[in-house]
């Protein structure tokens, strides 16, 4: 039967009934007092209850953690296989009487264990030990939770009486203390475990700021040596700095009664750390007094961490000067703010230079220099930054006049111009090319200024560098135009739009076209583009490859289709170009697959490869060996624009070449210069020493034929013959074997 949980009190005991209460509760009592353990406590009680309520065997049962299992508390007299197979169990209605008044929270009596249907699944251990009845009182918290249960046992079907309940009752209540008592002090030992231990700082002060109690991690870290300090203060107001000040995080204490964020802490010896600082106020139910926890977390090592990161973020490690990003945020931040400002990029001249003849530590320790030098210049308002690289960067954040920053510039041309000391005996001498654009007058983006700024510099660099630049829209105009050829230059194959001239090479002792130069010529939307123009933009984008394919393709086939005709060709091959074949399949491959391509076997003996003399400054032995295989082939090989370049007599000794071009700049006007008409002998003169054919171009006048002619030049080709024509009308000169020289 159930029976719904209702306190006697002890008043309505009897005498002997009052005396054994009063027995119980003081040895329970004095052994809470004097620190017995929770086992010992609940057997002691167990055995008060047996010893007063003879022929009783009683169980105390604790409630797990998880509040889910009922585990033996203190059962001396009850068999220790009954013991074990109770121990563990899982509450609920229905689980035995102490299963359910677990569960329940009320009291449980089954008089008759054999009959009754909570013992269904449990009463063959329990007969098996004689146990015939149970009576269960739930144990409960002050609080009214239940921690456990108290049971009583008899070897007989039995009931309870009122003093009984009574009893159980009052054996609960005691079991309670016991239970609550352990458990207070398992967590006040946790929690000062945890205090002792903690790798965290915490201190514990009064209202007056003294040190109530502290564990060793404050001690440690708030003594240098780690040793414990003699003092009673830890005052908020001397010893902790805040982002923003000490009243507001005191003032934010007492309002809110917490306070988190970063601080400065004062260590007792005067030295500090950074840290992560929580206060709490604690405040006792009891009692007006009031004091404070602290816990202190020292992050001075991820601070400074932190600060690494955030200075690598926006500084360049090499000159400490602000870096890329760092440049880009202020100049965004001018933008924004509309403010005006210049901005000059700098690139050093012939740096590759440094590197590859003298060492990259050599070339590291020029950039510092640099860096300092531009920094001696600049004005403290100016931020001087590395881009990367051998690139610098100033920002100017005013709006100066354009002689103002003539005059910086000039300043830093001046000084950047000047011998650099590195090591021992090692100078270096370097110099900037500088770009310089301005907002809003050039651009109003930070993509826009950085390009105009970045075209200026490029502008400077071409125009032969150590000089400056202004931005203006010239220079735009120029670029966009490069951009627009770079667009076009991508279809205009597939277009159909490039067409190759030929300029016949006169024999200039017979007057018989004996070779022709392929010229390449682009006519793009009804307009002839400049070779000049759109060259440098293939070459540079890469496009020349294909082009080059295609120019020998085209002059491949015209000598395939008038074979019977006896004349040469000669195309030209850029720096770009050849290099790329020598790196990928080889210029000979190349010429191969083209002639493959229109299924001839091709004549090499026809073909003149013209190069120019700032290809022979390159890998020297790759080329040589290059052009050998294509002289061995039957190709000519021609340097283009003599005298132009890098001329060298050992080029002509070391290189397979079998004709020198001389650049028509040394034509133009030799009828009128002495010393032109003396370079041009002095070449044709060499070449004959050498054996090599001279071709003379840009002959435009009968008098420059004559001065050509009369030193022995054995070809010539210019305007004076004929202009580059297109193939049909150069077929047509072929016909009719025209005579330009008798």
């Amino acid at each position: 039967m159930h029976l719904d949980y209702c306190p006697i009190l002890i008043d309505e005991f009897d005498g002997q009934t009052r005396e054994f209460s009063l027995k119980r509760y003081n040895r329970i009592l004095t052994m809470l007092l004097s620190g017995s353990s929770l086992s010992d406590i609940l057997s002691a009680l167990v055995l008060l209850i047996e010893k007063e309520k003879l022929g009783t065997r009683a169980s105390v049962l604790v409630l797990s953690d998880d509040r889910r299992h009922l585990l033996l508390g203190a059962a001396p007299n009850l068999p220790q296989a009954y013991n074990d197979a109770i121990h563990g169990v899982e509450i609920g209605l229905g689980v035995g009487s102490c299963g359910e008044a677990a569960f329940s929270g009320q009291r449980v009596i089954v008089d008759d264990i054999s009959t009754h249907p909570n013992w269904v699944n449990y009463k063959g251990i329990a007969l098996a030990h004689k146990l015939l009845a149970c009576w269960s009182e739930p144990i409960k918290g002050s609080n009214g939770d239940v921690l456990g249960t108290f049971a009583m046992y008899y070897e007989n079907i039995n009931a309870p009486s009122d003093t009984d309940l009574i009893l159980i009752q009052e054996a609960a209540r005691l079991a309670s203390l016991a239970i609550e008592r352990s458990k207070s002090f398992q967590f006040q030992r946790q929690t000062t475990a945890i205090f002792n231990n903690l790798p965290i700082a915490l201190v514990t002060t009064s209202a007056q700021w003294s040190i109530l109690d502290a564990n060793d991690a404050f001690w440690g870290a708030m003594a240098t040596k780690g040793s414990r300090c003699d003092v009673g203060y830890f005052n908020p107001n001397e010893q902790i700095g805040c982002d923003t000040n000490n009243q507001h995080m005191i003032h934010a204490l007492m309002a809110n009664g917490h306070w988190q964020g970063e601080a400065l802490i004062k260590r007792f010896d005067g030295s500090s750390f950074y840290a992560d600082l929580t206060a709490m106020r604690l405040n006792e139910s009891y009692s007006d007094n009031r004091a404070y926890a602290w816990l202190i977390s020292d992050i001075s090592a991820r601070k400074q961490a932190s600060d690494l990161i955030e200075y690598q973020a926006n500084f360049d490690a090499l000159t400490q000067l602000p870096n890329r990003t760092q440049l880009l945020g202020l100049i965004n931040q001018h933008i924004d703010a509309r403010h005006g400002f210049a901005l000059m990029l700098m690139d050093v001249d012939n740096f590759k230079q440094v590197n590859d003849t003298l060492g990259h530590g050599v070339g590291d320790r020029l950039l510092v220099e640099i860096g300092k030098r531009l920094l001696s210049i600049a004005d403290d308002r100016f931020t001087v930054a590395r881009l990367g690289g051998d690139e610098f960067a100033i920002l100017i954040p005013d709006v100066l006049s354009i002689d103002q920053l003539n005059e910086v510039s000039q300043r830093i041309d001046n000084l950047a111009a000047t011998r650099y000391q590195l090591s021992g005996s090692t100078n270096v001498y370097s110099t900037l090319s500088l770009g310089i654009a301005r907002y809003p007058d050039d651009a109003e983006s930070l993509e826009l200024i950085l390009n105009c700024a970045d075209q200026a510099m490029y502008v400077a660099k071409r125009s032969g560098k150590n000089r400056s630049q202004l931005f203006n829209f010239a220079i735009r105009e120029r670029d966009s135009r490069a951009a627009k050829i770079h667009a076009w230059l991508q279809t205009a194959i597939e277009l159909n739009e490039f067409e190759l001239y030929y300029q016949p090479i006169i024999n200039l002792q017979t007057g018989k076209i004996v070779h022709a130069e392929a010229l390449l010529r682009w006519c793009h939307g009804g307009q002839f583009i400049s070779p000049q123009e759109f060259i440098p933009v293939a070459e540079a984008s890469g496009l020349i490859l294909g082009i080059g394919e295609w120019v020998r393709k085209q002059a491949i086939t015209f000598l395939h289709e008038y074979r019977d005709y006896p004349f040469t060709i000669a195309i030209n091959v850029s720096v770009e170009e050849i290099w790329s074949h020598l790196l990928q399949e080889g210029l000979i491959a190349s010429i191969e697959k083209t002639a493959a391509a229109i299924d001839c076997n091709f004549p090499y003996e026809r073909l003149t490869i013209e190069i120019t003399e700032s290809l022979l400054m390159g890998n020297q032995d790759t080329l040589i060996d290059e052009l050998t295989k294509l002289k061995a082939k039957g190709c000519r090989i021609a340097i283009d624009d003599f005298g132009t370049g890098y001329s060298s007599l050992a080029y002509l000794n070391q290189f397979p070449i079998d004709e020198l071009k001389i650049d028509k700049s040394f034509v133009l006007g030799c009828e009128y210069s002495v010393k032109q008409q003396a370079l041009i002998k002095a070449i044709a003169k060499m070449s004959q020493a050498l054996e090599l054919v001279v071709v003379a171009e840009g002959i435009e006048n009968s008098t420059q034929l004559e001065i050509i002619n009369s030193v022995g030049i054995d070809l010539g080709q210019g305007y004076l013959f004929s202009k580059p024509i297109p193939k049909a009308q150069f077929v047509d000169l072929l016909r009719k074997k025209e005579l330009f020289w008798r």
